[in-house]
């Protein structure tokens, strides 16, 4: 299974995959029905969860049911627990960079936030937008999510200078990255250009760079104000384990 799912993330274009992924969710999702392991978005339980990775795949990670990996089951439980993103009374404006299926319609049928998605391929997207450059007023949203997309982006200073230029004064961006806590600096090396090798070495074959410790401190010179939101250290190891969550992961939780 885990060749399968590795030969599939490497050959199918995400679009195309996002799209076949809507259709083989509910099968999955019923074949792996269980209760070692669950996922706190829905509440479903299974056997097992899938593996994941375009490099070195991972094993239990992806949720069957809602496509959920470890950051987006992370994210929510902080977000349930530590905001009041879901109970606010007030209505928000959200932002979503490529957002995952396992946000969508959850975001969507929101009543208490006015939610809007970009991208430049997504088919989920409202907008199609380069995050270098896009088309939204200065101090325009409460929230934005931009989780997984500033490794592909070759001049992330730029992306980075838009996100907190959108973001209104005291609003939270949620800005997750892969990283390597072991790493103090961020790798990048534009020579290599070779698919199997930029996902040997960069953990996906479509990543510009390696982000290290120094992610955090790159934020703050940008003038966001940062939180490195040490999550899994206040969860009980049992449901770290129960939720098949990365430990040690950190949430860049970021504020104008």
């Amino acid at each position: 299974m885990k060749k399968l799912f590795k030969l599939i993330l490497n050959t199918i274009p995400r679009p195309i995959l996002i799209r076949l992924s809507y259709l083989a969710r509910p099968l999955l999702a019923f074949i792996l029905q269980g209760n070692k392991f669950t996922d706190p978005i829905d509440g479903r339980s299974f056997k097992m969860f899938l593996p994941y990775g375009y490099g070195t795949q991972r094993n239990n990670v992806l949720s069957p049911s809602t496509l959920s990996l470890e950051r987006h089951r992370l994210l929510w439980l902080y977000l349930n627990d530590k905001t009041d993103f879901f109970t606010s009374n007030e209505k928000k404006k959200v932002l979503h960079f490529a957002p995952e299926q396992a946000f969508y319609k959850l975001f969507r049928n929101q009543k208490n936030i006015d939610y809007t998605t970009t991208d430049l391929f997504s088919p989920l997207a409202d907008v199609k937008a380069d995050i270098c450059n896009l088309p939204f007023e200065d101090n325009s949203y409460d929230t934005i999510f931009c989780n997984h997309v500033l490794e592909h982006i070759p001049d992330d200073t730029k992306a980075m200078q838009e996100l907190l230029r959108v973001l209104k004064k005291g609003g939270m961006a949620i800005l997750q990255i892969p990283q390597e806590l072991a790493r103090a600096t961020t790798f990048s090396d534009d020579s290599i250009t070779d698919q199997k090798e930029r996902a040997k070495i960069f953990g996906q074959y479509d990543h510009v760079r390696i982000y290290g410790r120094d992610y955090f401190d790159k934020l703050r010179s940008i003038g966001f104000k940062v939180v490195e939101e040490d999550y899994t250290n206040k969860i009980s190891p049992e449901l770290v384990e129960k939720y098949c969550l990365a430990k040690g992961e950190i949430i860049p939780v970021c504020f104008k």
